[in-house]
């Protein structure tokens, strides 16, 4: 069947262009698509040609990852099921994460319309919130899993590195479950919207150090951006038996000194992915109103005007977080 797609053709080029996208298969379920959500750290990574196949960089000799579909999350209403399918029908509202795709560089994308996707990538949405809460999901559940690996007791301190979606997503999971919370960023505009019981610090105008010094010892840190130095940077004012939590892409800088973790018994968690679980446990978190989507939706574009919303992405003198396309 033929559809519509944002597609990466080359290098920092952008298209919404017509696709053709293979028949449902007795597991799948077509979504027509309402809004879909731009990954910028992964998909910027993907547009820029550093990355050839999930977190793998781009090596001199491999295969040219172009043409591209990029993203991995949207939202819609349930078109038609296949025979297989069970517990979802049409005119269902659902979030889906990649869907089919014919003639790219990979046979899965995320800004693809019609989405034939299959069904254990569907979740049924609640009533209430408007469905472009949810069309996110996948990302958010990366900061609900960042948040929710370490243990926490009442009013530790947990520093987020990041003011990024996910950095907001790890401090807000932090902090429904008891954390005193500080991220630390290099965008006001971004630290901004912190929500009022989470404390936002700008790197810019000091360093760690100076940043940290009247916050009290530090029981877990997340990076959520994949800084190395500002991890060291933090350790030394963590407690002993603290908790490390490392989301950021790294590529091939991502070295750790285990006898340094050892000298401190610092547990390291290293999430990635996702799985039924969490995304369960993410969907019930912005149902319930703890974690916030909606507030960090910065722009929104028509997604024939894709390529204007990735030259907004790609101009770091412009203030972006949440981009959403809508179909």
């Amino acid at each position: 069947m033929l559809g519509k797609a944002v597609i990466f053709p080359d290098r920092l080029q952008v298209k919404y262009q017509e696709v053709e996208i293979p028949d449902p298969a007795p597991n799948d379920v077509v979504i027509e698509v309402q809004h879909s959500w731009i990954s910028i750290g992964t998909e910027s990574s993907y547009f820029r040609g550093e990355r050839v196949n999930g977190e793998e960089p781009y090596r001199e000799g491999s295969p040219w990852p172009f043409p591209y579909a990029p993203g991995y999350q949207k939202v819609g209403t349930v078109l038609s099921v296949g025979d297989a399918v069970s517990g979802l029908k049409p005119g269902d509202r659902v979030f889906a994460s990649v869907s089919r795709i014919s003639g790219m560089f990979k046979p899965k994308g995320g800004h693809v319309n019609p989405a034939v996707t299959e069904a254990s990538e569907v979740w049924k949405l609640p009533p209430g919130l408007p469905a472009i809460a949810y069309s996110g999901m996948v990302l958010t559940q990366v900061g609900y899993n960042c948040g929710s690996r370490p243990p926490v007791n009442p009013q530790d301190l947990a520093v987020v590195i990041g003011d990024g979606l996910v950095g907001h997503w790890a401090a807000q999971t932090l902090r429904h479950r008891g954390a005193r919370v500080v991220v630390l960023g290099r965008h006001d505009e971004r630290l901004a919207l912190l929500p009022d019981s989470i404390q936002g610090l700008n790197l810019r105008h000091r360093s760690v150090k100076e940043a940290l010094s009247a916050c009290g010892s530090i029981s877990i840190v997340v990076d959520t951006v994949g800084s190395m130095s500002t991890v060291q940077d933090i350790l030394p004012g963590m407690i002993r038996g603290g908790h490390w939590v490392s989301a950021g892409f790294l590529g091939e800088t991502g070295m750790v000194d285990i006898q340094k973790l050892r000298n401190q018994e610092i547990t390291l968690y290293t999430p990635s992915g996702w799985t039924k679980e969490r995304m369960d446990r993410t969907l019930e978190g912005i149902h319930e109103g703890w974690l916030q989507t909606e507030a960090l939706i910065t722009h929104r574009f028509p997604v024939e005007h894709a390529e204007e919303a990735w030259r907004l992405i790609s101009d770091k003198s412009r203030h972006c977080l949440g981009v959403v396309l809508d179909w």
